[in-house]
């Protein structure tokens, strides 16, 4: 299984290498599955399309004109493996038997049927497929998975197809350190836990997005995300590190950024039991997902608390207008909103048994002037926030003082990341 991401089908000249490579692994005597994105930024140009003839697009429309941008890459792939002597066939997510609830704009797969695909494989042509897609049994649409759908397709179809290795195409040569395009010393690591893997990508690490990671290591996909512009060993994303060849795991695997949250400040809660659970009751019901929370001791004179919780911007608009909604009932004084604002994120495995990591950060954190609003643990995670402004310089030093930093600049062959 391969799936390539929009950097690597930019233009006619990606395909044909793309083709190229695909050929390669067929003549090597595999059968070939692909999953393929938009080209480059189609998906992008038209949703800003979308927004031109109307300011808040039907959500069932927008699928349609969405999953086009899939179908010319699958399309024009096939075309070029095809001009190649090699028989290829592409098919939609739909056609490929991708069945998703009925939700537009971020459906969950819930079953996988690749008929079509398995008589294709059995009648030796490579097969390409439409990522991001699916279709609802129930309503007859077409569906689309959110951001980082066809890595979610790849993984799904790799899981039902029974696939030896489900290979993540970008334009970086593996998983790396920390963003090369932030941090120029990011080294590439070479085997990554699932569990790592899941905490950077919610830190906002974009190489892999976290629901293909999580369907991975719920189904045992094996993931190796690599470079399409070169043949390069990338990174392995495995259940455990192989004890045999690596005497202790990492403290600290990575570092991750991430400038799409915001912050919401419902201040003057009254410090009594069952104020939390209305506010985050009401937040649920607008099916935000909020990251991290912290509640201020209470001020002795007042009997008043403030309640501070991260969420993505996109999504702050309605929470905003759901709280206000409910002032009354809740009892709050007011409410601040603040977007600009960034989380860095320290993963490893190694922290569970390492004292003194969180004492570094801060230190390195704060030797630089950078100040911490707020903190967030789990076992192999610690995050905080800071100015969106300073969010960079953040990770550069931080990475830094974990000792990360490779020899070499980190090289991008495209730019974007996918």
């Amino acid at each position: 299984m391969q799936k390539y991401g929009g950097s690597s089908v930019a233009d006619a000249e990606s395909i044909k290498r793309v083709a190229k490579r695909i050929v390669e692994t067929r003549k090597a005597g595999n059968d070939v599955v692909v999953a393929v994105s938009a080209m480059g930024d189609t998906t992008d140009e038209l949703l800003d399309l979308a927004h031109e003839v109307t300011p808040i697009p039907d959500a069932r429309e927008l699928d349609m004109l969405l999953t086009t941008g899939e179908r010319i890459s699958m399309a024009l792939l096939a075309m070029a493996i095809k001009s190649m002597g090699v028989e290829a066939r592409s098919y939609t997510g739909s056609q490929a038997g991708m069945i998703t609830d009925s939700r537009h704009g971020s459906a969950r797969i819930v079953e996988v049927t690749p008929v079509r695909l398995r008589e294709a494989l059995d009648e030796g042509a490579i097969v390409i497929v439409a990522g991001f897609q699916g279709f609802n049994r129930d309503s007859k649409d077409i569906t689309t998975l959110g951001r980082g759908g066809s890595d979610t397709t790849a993984v799904a179809l790799a899981a039902a197809l029974e696939a030896e290795v489900c290979e993540i195409y970008t334009d970086v040569d593996g998983v790396f350190s920390a963003d090369p395009r932030v941090v120029k010393k990011a080294h590439k690591i070479d085997v990554v836990t699932s569990e790592e893997m899941l905490e950077l990508a919610a830190a906002g690490a974009k190489v892999l997005y976290i629901r293909a990671v999580e369907y991975a290591r719920r189904h045992g996909v094996t993931l190796h995300v690599r470079s399409s512009f070169n043949n390069s060993e990338g990174t392995w994303v495995v259940d455990a590190y192989d004890k045999e060849k690596m005497v202790e795991e990492p403290i600290i695997t990575g570092v991750a950024g991430d400038l799409n949250e915001a912050k919401i400040t419902v201040v003057g809660v009254p410090d009594v039991p069952g104020k939390a659970a209305d506010i985050f009751e009401i937040v649920a019901r607008t099916g935000a997902n909020i990251d991290m929370i912290v509640q201020n001791v209470s001020a002795a004179a007042t009997g008043l608390t403030d309640i501070s919780f991260t969420l993505l911007k996109a999504e702050g608009e309605k929470v905003l207008t759901a709280l206000k909604a409910e002032q009354g009932d809740v009892g709050y004084e007011s409410l601040q909103y603040d977007d600009q604002i960034g989380k860095l994120s320290v993963v490893g495995a190694g922290m569970r048994t390492s004292a003194g990591v969180s004492a570094q950060l801060f230190r390195a954190l704060s030797d630089a002037g950078i100040n911490i609003e707020m903190i967030s643990t789990s076992e192999i995670r610690i995050s905080v926030v800071t100015r969106a402004d300073s969010l960079n310089d953040a990770m550069r030093i931080v990475h830094t003082a974990f000792g990360l930093d490779g020899e070499l600049d980190a090289e991008v062959h495209g730019g974007t990341g996918r």
